[in-house]
């Protein structure tokens, strides 16, 4: 019916336009004519051109938050004056939700809302309770998803912002125009591509059209595989990731076991003193295991030292002053760094009679984050770091620019951040030539005496350590500006092909 629908449509006009437009107006289902297209072009009946279209899509929360306001704002509203309780806050702000969403869709919503008011300051946390820090917030989140539903622009920025949250997604239309071809016919015969016993019984091979047969035609090439710009040789005709290694032997480190994806909330934030309400420990950035959910195995005595620097402190410190729950701990994760591999091995050295150490590990890690041009879901982590008596930050700089002038990044700039487990802390940045800016690789400081002391490590015991993806210095010494171009479900294939070797710096 489509093909006929086309050829005949095609003996009286000169093109059919659009074949999204086609299909409504013959009442032809689009993915049916598309086929019947494709078919035709194939046989030179038509000539078809691609169409596509791009629209943006709200998500079905983002939808909500078109009719009863964005997560955050809700919150905010929520929040009297005087302010609340964290308890009954919660409870307000889901009542004010559809009845008709279950109460896990209510509970995300919350955390969501929750997450993003801390982060914009709307909202203060003290004691369990729940204050406003502004008087008035506006609601641009819900503008923003009104104006893309109702097909208005909006500013790149913005657009990036709602993918982040997952509010919307692109949704591209395909469809094709079509024209006459050069063996066009008011109609289709079907071509037999073989001979079979029925038209030779009835004698209609007489009459059949056959396919023509190119016996020259060539079968696609065949390829031999090559090298990833993270594993492809370099000198000594070792990989990148070999070559980082290489580093880490010759300035006396010894690698850490880094084959356990799976880690507990305990391991990899609560022994490094990262608060249990902190937003990276939220299921929008962590990504928590269903089965098994928990673990039932860890140091009974050292949980406890831990559970106590977080509620009163200790070792100088005040903690966190709030409620520590056994639970949060126990809940199992793909690990979001491997300084959850450090804080092992640490309270093991803690374990005996102090001895220095240097440790190192190059491993993969997990982030639920949006992907864009420097963030991935999944990456490899490595990590540096160094046990022993007398450490300050001069040494930790000093090791710093020492290990990246072995790499070949010897632009190098510091800027002083902020990390639940370091004090001092510094991010590390590295010029990039290729986007002509300087750009962030890494995270370093020294761990807080909160961390180390519950461990048992001896008092004038420091530890520095430092952090950084094998993805982006690897981008800086290909040149690549885009994460996604080097690693991930979206790579570009031949990019293995035309990426020469990279050699590091090796000093």
């Amino acid at each position: 019916m489509a093909e006929e629908a086309v050829l005949g449509h095609l003996k009286h006009n000169q093109e059919i336009s659009d074949s999204g437009v086609f299909s409504q107006e013959k009442g032809i289902d689009h993915e049916e004519l598309v086929n019947a297209i494709k078919r035709l072009n194939g046989f030179l009946y038509v000539v078809a051109s691609d169409i596509k279209r791009e629209k943006w899509l709200l998500s079905e929360e983002a939808q909500s938050y078109v009719k009863y306001g964005s997560a955050e704002v809700l919150l905010f509203e929520a929040v009297p004056a005087e302010g609340i309780a964290k308890a009954k806050l919660q409870e307000i702000v889901k009542s004010k939700l559809p009845v008709d969403l279950d109460d896990k869709t209510k509970s995300l919503i919350y955390d969501k809302g929750w997450a993003q008011a801390m982060k914009n300051k709307w909202i203060g946390l003290a004691d369990s309770q729940v204050s406003r820090k502004v008087e008035h917030v506006e609601d641009k989140v819900k503008d923003l998803l009104i104006q893309i539903q109702n097909g208005e622009a909006v500013g790149a920025k913005d657009i990036d912002t709602l993918k982040r949250r997952r509010l919307i997604s692109l949704q591209i239309w395909k469809g094709y125009s079509v024209k006459k071809g050069p063996d066009y016919r008011p109609k289709r015969n079907k071509a037999a591509t073989d001979l079979v016993r029925d038209h030779l019984q009835r004698d209609e091979w007489k009459d059949i059209e056959f396919k023509e047969y190119n016996f020259l035609a060539k079968g696609q090439p065949t390829e031999g595989g090559c090298l990833h710009p993270l594993y492809k040789a370099g000198q000594s005709s070792i990989d990148v990731k070999q070559q980082i290694q290489m580093i880490f032997l010759q300035m006396g480190f010894e690698e850490m076991p880094t084959n356990n994806y799976v880690e507990s909330s305990f391991w990899n934030f609560d022994a490094l003193f990262q608060p249990q309400q902190h937003p990276a420990r939220d299921s929008h950035d962590t990504f928590f295991l269903k089965v098994p959910s928990t673990t039932n195995s860890l140091p009974e005595e050292y949980v406890e030292r831990v559970k106590t620097v977080h509620k009163s402190g200790g070792y100088g410190s005040r903690g966190y002053g709030n409620d520590w729950k056994r639970e949060e701990a126990n809940k199992n994760l793909l690990r979001t760094h491997t300084t959850a591999v450090s804080t092992r091995m640490l309270y093991a050295l803690a374990q005996g009679p102090f001895t220095p150490k240097r440790y190192y590990s190059i491993d993969r890690v997990f982030r639920n984050e949006a992907v864009d041009r420097t963030h991935l879901a999944e990456f490899h982590q490595i990590e540096g770091l160094i046990c022993d008596r007398g450490l300050s930050l001069g040494h930790l700089r000093g090791v710093l620019e020492d290990f990246f002038s072995r790499i070949g990044m010897s632009k190098l700039k510091f800027k002083p951040a902020y990390n639940p487990y370091t004090e001092p802390s510094m991010e590390i940045f590295s010029y990039h030539e290729g986007l002509k800016k300087w750009v962030e690789i890494g995270n370093s400081g020294m761990f807080r005496p909160e961390m180390l002391r519950p461990m048992g490590l001896p008092e004038d015991v420091q530890v520095i350590a430092w952090g950084l993806s094998l993805e982006r210095p690897t981008m800086i010494l290909y040149g690549i500006d885009n994460i996604r171009d080097l690693f991930g479900h979206k790579v570009d294939l031949s990019l293995t092909k035309r990426n020469p070797i990279c050699r590091l710096g090796l000093n």
